[in-house]
């Protein structure tokens, strides 16, 4: 299959950068360390994947991308993307040889490299469109950078380690846990999917997604399938597979009731739990202890490290009613919960020094639910 073509190197360097986001360095099957190029008489198709996510780009024929000839090859992809960063032109060609040699050449720069035969490179599932609907990208990106870090990193619970979405007509509801904390944002949507739609999507493949729909606004077209769902947005195809499992149910393990609630300001609840995690990160056990006494209207904040320390601190606050308590918990986790909140301040509400306590938003009007289990210290 003789190939050739020349290209705006920039245009194919920013397209060839979203792909290799699906592209790992320790693919399981060899041919998927490499990038996928398929070329037609109207469009170049660039395709990576490392089964748990593939990318698929396609770049229409225009004044930037001339055809000579069409065919397909599979290119090493870390060599291959280096090459063409480094190239000195503006464009350069490209032209398949005997037994798959590739030539890239631009201004005084020619690289030949080999290739794989493209016949042997995995299809992509085919997903139907009739259940699809589309998002706004920011909207989408928002919910999973507020679940997302929820999720687990431990293998032998492969359920927790994505995030459980529900689509339905006018929301959008994400969960995610690693059983030691939880994340729920609920959206309102303006025209969802005909049908519930019930998903759960790994983590890293959340993590990349967000990172592809970037800063802008784009839609975002949601099409699920049986283990995969495909995200599209503009000409970019993001496969992802899914999680198949009995994910917990998460809504019984919200509290519903309270003893004990105070109102932080975010900035200087973060900055206290700095300060107080500066020690308890030095030692083994990553604990700090909240302090509140309703007679006194005070609230501390206080964590200690046997080898080096302790620090105790008065925090401010706007409200706090109900009984006295002392709490323990991981600072990380409670500053991820304040860096993924949405509004200035928030709501703790406790019920006992070893059950789990919640973290609301300040406003009746934002769903945003979070959960984190305490330390037991004694």
């Amino acid at each position: 299959m003789k190939m050739k073509f020349t290209i705006n190197r920039n245009l194919f360097i920013e397209n060839l950068n979203n792909v290799m986001r699906a592209i790992s360095s320790r693919a399981t099957i060899p041919i998927l360390s490499g990038i996928k190029l398929d070329l037609t008489e109207d469009e170049l198709t660039l395709t990576g994947s490392d089964t748990d996510i593939s990318i698929e780009i396609k770049i229409p024929v225009n004044e930037d991308l001339n055809v000579e000839s069409t065919g397909s090859i599979v290119l090493p992809a870390r060599f291959f993307s280096e090459i063409v960063k480094k190239l000195p032109g503006k464009d350069f060609s490209f032209e398949v040889k005997e037994s798959f040699q590739t030539q890239i050449v631009s201004e005084n720069s020619e690289f030949t490299i080999n290739g794989l035969d493209a016949n042997n490179y995995p299809r992509l599932p085919e997903i139907p469109d009739a259940t699809s609907f589309t998002i706004s990208g920011k909207t989408f990106r928002e919910i999973i950078n507020e679940t997302q870090f929820a999720t687990s990193n431990d293998q032998t619970r492969a359920i927790l380690t994505g995030v459980r979405f529900f689509f339905k007509p006018d929301s959008i509801k994400a969960v995610a846990t690693d059983s030691h904390r939880l994340s729920q944002r609920t959206i309102a949507l303006e025209n969802g999917p005909q049908a519930e739609t019930d998903l759960i999507i790994p983590g890293k493949s959340l993590q990349e997604l967000a990172r592809i729909i970037g800063e802008t606004d784009p839609e975002v077209k949601v099409c699920p399938g049986d283990n995969q769902a495909l995200f599209i947005i503009g000409n970019l195809s993001f496969y992802s597979r899914l999680l198949d499992g009995n994910y917990p149910d998460t809504d019984r393990l919200i509290p519903t009731e309270k003893t004990t609630s105070i109102e932080f300001d975010i900035p200087e609840l973060s900055s206290a739990l700095e300060r107080a995690s500066l020690l308890t990160h030095a030692g083994r056990n990553n604990v700090v202890t909240l302090t509140l006494d309703v007679e006194k209207q005070t609230a501390k904040l206080s964590g200690k490290s046997a080898e080096i320390g302790n620090v105790e601190e008065d925090v401010s606050f706007r409200n706090l009613e109900g009984n006295n308590l002392e709490i323990s918990f991981n600072p990380d986790y409670m500053r991820d919960a304040l860096r993924a909140s949405v509004t200035d301040s928030v709501i703790m509400d406790f019920t006992k020094p070893l059950r789990p306590f919640i973290i609301n938003p300040d406003k009746d009007n934002v769903e945003f639910v979070q959960l984190i289990t305490p330390v037991r210290t004694y």
